[in-house]
């Protein structure tokens, strides 16, 4: 048996590595930074990648297009504005995604939310309030901000305000 795993051992290495490689994934590889146990970040993070945070963060994270994972010994005292959210340690701060936000067994979040969809698992701690979107909101919305004109096809625009239509005829 000694032998066959050492036969195994000389097929797999080569004779630069000093252990096993590493096994293969069935997923794509992410690309994501990692701030570690350790360390202590105070200040704003932007950038364009994933987010792995196991550290200390107080300020703010954008990071629009990508994933922000707080892991279990994570600590968060900052707003947060990302793709995706998923919190295992603890948060404080307000969170706007434009995917979605979630909050495993263990996590724990105090502030506001804005986002597409939210899970909150059994055991995760949630205070503060809830807003979700549909993304036809999300992008009326914008557009409504970029356009000096409303669309046409809002109703809610074309209409005499009910409560002016009431008193015009007195």
């Amino acid at each position: 048996m000694l032998q066959s795993d050492n036969q195994f051992r000389s097929q797999k290495l080569s004779p630069t590595q000093g252990s096993y490689p590493p096994s293969s994934t069935t997923t794509s590889p992410v690309e994501q930074a990692t701030i570690g146990r350790s360390l202590v970040i105070k200040g704003e993070i932007s950038g364009a990648e994933s987010l792995y945070i196991d550290g200390r963060v107080e300020g703010s994270i954008t990071l629009g297009d990508h994933r922000i994972t707080i892991g279990r010994n994570g600590s968060v005292a900052a707003n947060i504005t990302a793709r995706e959210v998923v919190i295992m340690g603890t948060v404080k701060g307000n969170i706007q995604c434009a995917d979605r936000l979630d909050i495993r067994g263990e996590g724990t979040l105090t502030g506001d939310v804005v986002t597409q969809r939210i899970s909150v698992e059994d055991g995760a701690v949630l205070k503060g309030s809830v807003q979700v979107r549909s993304a036809d909101q999300k992008t009326s919305k914008s557009q409504q901000a970029t356009n000096a004109n409303p669309p046409v096809a809002d109703s809610t625009r074309t209409e005499p305000p009910k409560a002016l239509a009431a008193t015009a005829g007195h």
